[in-house]
């Protein structure tokens, strides 16, 4: 676990009703802090941020971060943006928005505040690698004019300006390079790999693999990422990142997929469709970085988090009143 700041601090979440950034605010009020949580819903979800409207430590605001944001905070950080290829591909042009006005309107809020500001990054900044493991000093591989470079080009445009207000302005900034995530609160329908095989696996319906399954991930349980964040956080203002944050241990789409109808007793069977444009062949962090400046490393085994999340999706489907 990361250390506790030495006082309370109030500190502003944008992107705060997702999954990554429900799960957030609920250890920054756990370590005793103030939170202003910002979100415009559009993939985040009040389902997620209810059971804290009666926390006095806790303020929620509905507002886009591609509009200029005036609160009075002492760090900040930005989550903001979809992150599935499903959310982020609805509307590119909005996307591309969320991550670059939204990075300027925090990071002029940041300026002019003169605090601490974490930008949300992702693996995706690497596209289709060629290298692999991929290492933070590694430019990456991406389609800049593709379905998915909404998302990936914006991220990398995002991660530009924060390290151009660090040369220009001194400002302090933490940039995490996020690689596949899973846990409670992942939206249902976000199509996401461990998100779609779960849901379909508990319908009982075919477990859709894209491409011939031999495509490889590695999958990080959300707690253990909460965890990286902070500690990114916490350190001096001489480490600004990027660091990868992910679990190492490899696995292929095939391998999850069975792991999944295993898990949940399914007799779903496993069908095949033609691999999206443009999607990655292998993705896994060298998280050396994170080992040595944060002391971070994920001990969380897929089938443990695997476990967790599938109890996660069984109580809430019926909530969502399907099948």
């Amino acid at each position: 676990m990361a250390r506790l700041y030495d006082s309370r601090k109030r500190i502003l979440v944008t992107g705060g009703a997702g999954f990554l950034g429900s799960s957030l605010v609920d250890r920054l009020l756990d370590m005793g802090h103030e939170v202003l949580c910002v979100d415009n819903l559009f993939t985040g979800t009040k389902r997620n941020i209810d059971h804290l409207h009666a926390q006095s430590r806790f303020e929620f605001m509905r507002h886009d971060v591609t509009f200029p944001l005036y609160v009075e905070v002492d760090e900040i950080y930005n989550l903001a943006c979809p992150a599935s290829p499903v959310h982020y591909q609805h509307d590119p042009i909005q996307t591309t928005k969320t991550s670059v006005h939204g990075a300027i309107n925090m990071l002029g809020l940041a300026k002019r505040l003169k605090c601490k500001i974490f930008q949300a990054s992702t693996s995706e900044v690497y596209g289709d690698p060629t290298v692999h493991p991929q290492t933070e000093d590694y430019w990456g591989n991406v389609n800049p004019i593709g379905p998915r470079s909404c998302y990936d080009e914006g991220k990398r445009c995002a991660e530009t300006l924060f390290f151009d207000y660090h040369r220009q302005c001194g400002l302090p900034i933490k940039v995490a390079r996020i690689f596949n995530t899973y846990g409670p609160r992942m939206h249902h329908a976000d199509g996401r790999v461990v998100s779609n095989f779960i849901i379909q696996a508990l319908r009982g319906e075919p477990i859709t693999i894209y491409g011939d399954g031999s495509q490889s991930r590695s999958f990080c349980y959300v707690d253990e990422m909460i965890d990286g964040f902070i500690r990114l956080m916490d350190t001096d203002e001489t480490v600004t990142g990027p660091i990868n944050l992910g679990n190492p241990l490899e696995f292929s789409i095939r391998e999850l997929a069975e792991m999944t109808v295993r898990m949940t007793d399914s007799r779903s069977p496993i069908v095949y469709r033609p691999l999206p444009q443009d999607d990655p062949r292998q993705r896994r962090p060298d998280i050396t970085r994170a080992r040595e400046t944060i002391g971070w490393e994920p001990k969380i085994g897929l089938e443990e988090g695997l476990a967790r999340t599938i109890s996660y999706f069984r109580d809430l489907l019926p909530r969502l009143q399907v099948g």
